[in-house]
């Protein structure tokens, strides 16, 4: 059976795992020793009666085992096959994604910056066989992963992805989308796009005019707003090793998605802007019927062979585990209470 697992990098859970075996075997130990301090054996096995050392071991193999199933389904494991038809849209698409430090705001779960990799993620499910690419820009612009048909490095590259991305503080979209522009492959006008997924912010990179100058060329730019537009959030980071919010000049910074610089660079890049705000971002259906469609050219259909995702194998059997833990721990135990009050009586 071809299986695979679709976020490796939380294969780090498992070290909690082994943490948490260690701090159970080692309570385990000490309790007994305990015990053996301050009760004779027969008084200890009256106090123990309803509470035994195989009793307390299959809890804890309860505990890791459930614990273990839930790092599994946290590796997002797929296995099995599903065909879904995509018709070919031979459209080369730049993802400018900004890393800037603003994209940390927490106003979209888990964070702006989380939100759009797993947009562009999303969008690499119903792509077929157009070609991707990635630039990442904060203060300036940086080719990550040029136009490839690719997808597993492009994912390894978003699941990398932090303002530690690029070399200097800041936001310069025009940056990114003059890089962008500059690097498609081929001469050949249209059937190309630039996709920004940004909050906005710009430190007077000229992102309108780097639009017009690529819309001349037929490369349609589409920008996507992430983050609250009215009241914003703040950005976090930390201070001595504590976590902490950026401050300027005394006061704590409130990072606004700007969506009106954002409709500008859209419709001076002949694309459209996508308020996507703080809400859910369904960015591959908006892949598929607007900006494929507006860009590319149209092929025969094909049949794109999928892995069906099977997390709910492992978290659902997890939960259950608990649950009979907890019904074991919560369950009433009258002829323990009645062996104690005969042995200090």
């Amino acid at each position: 059976m071809d299986m695979q697992f679709n976020n490796p990098s939380n294969s780090l859970f498992f070290w909690a795992v082994v943490l948490l075996l260690t701090i159970l075997i080692v309570g385990f130990f000490r309790r007994s020793l305990l015990l053996k301090r301050i009760a004779t054996p027969r008084l200890i096995s009256r106090l123990t009666d309803q509470s035994s050392n195989a009793r307390r071991k299959f809890r804890i193999a309860m505990i890791i085992a459930a614990a273990t199933l839930l790092c599994i389904s946290l590796l997002d494991p797929r296995w099995g096959t599903k065909y879904k038809e995509v018709e070919q849209q031979g459209i080369d698409t730049f993802f400018v994604l900004d890393v800037s430090r603003s994209m940390l705001a927490e106003d979209v779960k888990p964070s702006r910056l989380a939100r759009s990799t797993t947009a562009i993620e999303d969008v690499l499910d119903v792509m077929g066989s157009d070609r991707a690419g990635l630039i990442t820009v904060a203060g300036d612009a940086a080719l990550t992963i040029p136009l490839t048909l690719d997808y597993g490095s492009l994912r390894l590259a978003l699941d990398d992805i932090s303002p530690r991305s690029v070399n200097r503080g800041g936001t310069m979209i025009g940056d990114g989308i003059r890089l962008a522009t500059e690097s498609f492959t081929d001469e050949v006008r249209d059937h190309k796009a630039i996709v920004v997924l940004t909050d906005g912010e710009d430190m007077g990179s000229f992102p309108v005019e780097a639009a017009s100058a690529a819309a001349e060329l037929g490369i349609r730019v589409y920008t996507v707003g992430i983050g609250d537009s009215t009241t914003g959030a703040r950005i976090p980071t930390t201070t001595y090793g504590q976590p902490a919010y950026i401050v300027h000049k005394g006061k704590e910074v409130w990072s606004i998605m700007n969506p009106d610089e954002l409709i500008n660079v859209a419709n001076a890049g002949n694309g459209a802007f996508v308020p996507a705000g703080t809400a859910n971002l369904d960015l591959a259906s908006i892949y598929a019927k607007r900006i494929a469609s507006d860009s590319g050219r149209s092929f025969d259909s094909v049949k794109l062979e999928q892995y069906i995702p099977r997390f709910q194998w492992f978290a659902i059997p997890a939960f259950l585990i608990l649950l009979g833990d907890s019904w074991m721990s919560l369950r009433p135990n009258s002829k323990k209470e009645h062996n104690l009050f005969e042995a200090t009586s």
